[in-house]
């Protein structure tokens, strides 16, 4: 199972810090497990040197892993990562170093949550518009075609069509007909 909506986050932050693409170019290839004890969750964070790839499975032993409570993991996410690890709360396996980089690289590439959250609103509100758009021109056609063909209050195309041509034929014949009574009138007076 991939983490698509999370990965895509990532790879868009990484992609938007140069500190980021950098640390990320520097972890090609390497991997990092985060372990969630008491479950049989882990995500695993593979760098590619240019993007990132999550997964909750792995082929082989990564480079390094981190385990922990879930609340003592969402420490690492805080203003004092190093308190967790101190701690005992989270531990470490496999090449520290690697995890360290992973760790530099996840706070340069952390998402803004505003401009996400925004993004996010924006795109609600677009499909939301998009909607009443589409419920506006289908009510508006819902209320021409009762107004014409079941209430008959309203003429339809054809019949609207049909008048206009009516008008326009009888506004010729009228000026047909002025224009003869001034002849015969002009006539007359001779």
């Amino acid at each position: 199972m991939r983490l698509a909506p999370l990965e895509s986050l990532l790879n868009r932050n990484v992609a938007a810090s140069s500190a980021a693409r950098g640390l990320c170019q520097r972890l090609a290839e390497k991997v990092l497990a985060v372990h969630v004890d008491g479950t049989p969750l882990s995500v695993y964070f593979k760098s590619h040197g240019e993007h990132m790839t999550l997964h909750t499975d792995h082929e082989g032993t990564p480079d390094a892993t981190l385990s922990g409570t879930p609340l003592s993991l969402m420490r690492l996410a805080g203003p004092a990562p190093e308190a967790a690890l101190r701690g005992g709360a989270v531990h470490i396996e496999g090449d520290a170093e690697v995890a360290q980089t992973f760790s530099e690289l996840l706070k340069a590439a952390q998402p803004d949550l505003e401009e996400e959250l925004s993004r996010v609103v924006g795109n609600v509100a677009r499909g939301a518009l998009g909607f009443a758009r589409r419920a506006h021109d289908t009510l508006l056609q819902n209320v021409a075609e009762y107004l014409q063909e079941e209430g008959r209050d309203v003429p339809n195309r054809t019949e609207a069509e049909e008048f206009l041509h009516g008008v326009d034929r009888l506004r010729d014949d009228v000026d047909r007909l002025e224009a003869r009574l001034k002849l015969v009138e002009s006539r007359n007076t001779q």
